[in-house]
């Protein structure tokens, strides 16, 4: 009886893992293979954080982020981002009423749930600018006064790392908002065969109508609180901290990770567990997100980008200099 006690898990999961097994088998009715993305995106909305997903067109970036829309209830906003976007396009105007005689704040379609916006990287620095109040403080500020936004918040944002006539480099401030960077390739063999088979069974589209809403907004509040109070080891966080720290003193680094990156791998680490079902985070959690929540918050120098030398390759570098906790 005793031994029970000792294994016993001190949170209940098991509605929450049957939410992320539903979940995954939704997004699975028309998207096939790319499992990574789909687990990152779980676990970004657990640990309440923005993704930037980067792709060539065609990979399924667009489509997952709308599945994963439709299977929240709440209220999902498109934003197709170009060079001629203003900040009003995004966020909203005030508009002068002739019944009332005043100003009226007209909202953007920034006020969502989830907002997915493709291409974010051809929009100008006037329009990214707009985004870092609400990425950050979720709110918008117009003429003064202060619009909150209805939680959960989410931003979904897609970007082409091929084009690049017509786009512009997100600024740092602005990456750094985003709890994750993830990089989606091509689909195997296998899995791009077993996608044809399917778009055509769907008589070549993708109905989202197949796709059951199961998230309320009360039950992503609960789950997030959930997650919050999954447990951290001391050595856990020191791991954490010592990864983070890699980056800023390695020679090959221009900018390193701020302290922002380490509370989100922790927030990351702890939606990881989660969705392996442990209520404890564990150094192979953290190896997990650490690359996601790194790649997009570190500049190399001048001299390691001639080389040829990747973030993504610096990152693991980093991680793998810092001797895991036992």
């Amino acid at each position: 009886m005793e031994n029970q006690e000792i294994f016993q898990p001190r949170t209940d999961l098991s509605a929450i893992t049957k939410t992320i097994a539903d979940i995954r088998a939704e997004v699975a009715q028309l998207v096939v293979g790319q499992h990574q993305m789909v687990d990152l995106l779980i676990t970004a909305l657990l640990a309440d954080g923005h993704v930037l997903i980067e792709g060539v067109p065609g990979v399924a970036k667009t489509l997952t982020a709308k599945v994963l829309s439709r299977i929240m209830n709440i209220r999902f906003s498109r934003i197709q981002f170009t060079p001629d976007l203003m900040p009003s396009d995004v966020l909203g105007t005030s508009v002068y009423s002739l019944k009332s005689g005043e100003f009226e704040f007209k909202a953007g379609p920034v006020f969502a749930n989830v907002v997915l916006i493709d291409e974010i990287n051809r929009a100008p620095a006037k329009t990214q600018a707009a985004l870092f109040e609400v990425m950050e403080e979720r709110q918008v500020t117009i003429d003064g006064k202060r619009y909150p936004m209805e939680a959960p918040f989410i931003v979904l944002a897609t970007q082409n790392p091929i084009d690049q006539e017509g786009t512009y480099r997100l600024p740092e401030a602005q990456l750094d908002r985003f709890l994750f960077k993830i990089q989606v390739g091509y689909p195997s063999a296998e899995e791009e065969l077993t996608m044809l088979g399917g778009f055509q069974s769907r008589h070549m589209q993708n109905d989202l109508s197949v796709i059951r809403p199961l998230l309320t907004a009360a039950d992503i509040a609960q789950y997030r609180q959930l997650v919050a109070g999954i447990h951290a080891e001391p050595s856990v966080l020191e791991y954490i901290v010592k990864i983070v720290g890699e980056s800023r003193n390695d020679a090959a680094v221009y900018l390193g990770a701020s302290p922002r990156a380490s509370i989100a791998i922790l927030n990351s680490s702890k939606a990881c567990a989660v969705l392996n079902g442990r209520d404890f985070v564990t150094p192979e959690d953290v190896r997990f997100v650490a690359p996601h929540v790194l790649r997009h918050r570190i500049m190399l120098t001048a001299e390691k980008e001639m080389e040829g030398f990747t973030a993504d390759q610096l990152v693991q570098q980093l991680i793998d200099k810092v001797e895991v906790p036992r």
